[in-house]
């Protein structure tokens, strides 16, 4: 669970943003707003990656632990952005591998079994060879929240991902995302401008102004 009480985010000492919500394990909270409203940097702050002129009030706690004084790499939350930010360098495989966790896997072989699974999920089975700049825009899209996945995260966020695609691939990659993240129980956040992603997300929705 992914709980935030009373959060105020301040920029320059001023208010921006205040809300408090609960997200239970597999739900989406949408937030929506106009640009500059602090959406985005509600996610940092959750992500533990806030910095000056921006600060946060209130206690932030996932699986009732207050994370707000942990380092970011040690939050185990998930990032999803606009564009799929992969390595260019590496291979689909790679890019997974990068992300999971040595200490979960005793061998090489365990950890190519679970990339195999991930893609299989995502309808990508046979592409771990590939170099990601042979992928079309949608595979990007499934190989970035895969990659998420692969780090086994306890929260994930999504700061408008589905923004990029055309409208038919953007229901379709909107679909598998939400379904992966409910059946893996991950609560997650979202950000968007679009009504339709806070309806097919289908939790609780926070406007601000």
């Amino acid at each position: 669970m992914l709980s935030l009480e009373n959060v105020v985010i301040y920029s320059d000492d001023k208010p921006l943003l205040q809300l408090s919500s609960e997200v239970a394990k597999g739900e989406v909270l949408t937030v929506m707003g106009p640009s500059g409203a602090g959406k985005s940097t509600l996610l940092q702050a959750i992500a533990g990656q806030l910095q000056a002129p921006f600060s946060v009030t209130g206690q932030i706690k996932i699986n009732h632990v207050v994370i707000n004084d942990i380092d970011a790499h040690l939050r185990k939350v998930g990032i999803m952005f606009q564009d799929a930010l992969l390595f260019e360098h590496m291979t689909v495989g790679e890019n997974i591998a990068f992300a999971m966790p040595d200490k979960a896997y005793k061998n090489k072989q365990l950890k190519h079994d679970a990339i195999s699974a991930l893609l299989v999920a995502v309808e990508l089975d046979g592409l771990a060879d590939r170099t990601v700049n042979t992928l079309s825009g949608g595979q990007q899209a499934r190989v970035s929240l895969i990659r998420t996945l692969a780090s086994e995260p306890d929260v994930v966020l999504l700061d408008e991902p589905f923004s990029k695609l055309d409208v038919a691939l953007r229901s379709q990659i909107r679909n598998w995302t939400f379904s992966q993240l409910k059946a893996r129980n991950i609560p997650a956040v979202l950000v968007t401008h679009d009504k339709d992603d806070a309806l097919a997300a289908g939790g609780n929705v926070i406007e601000i102004l």
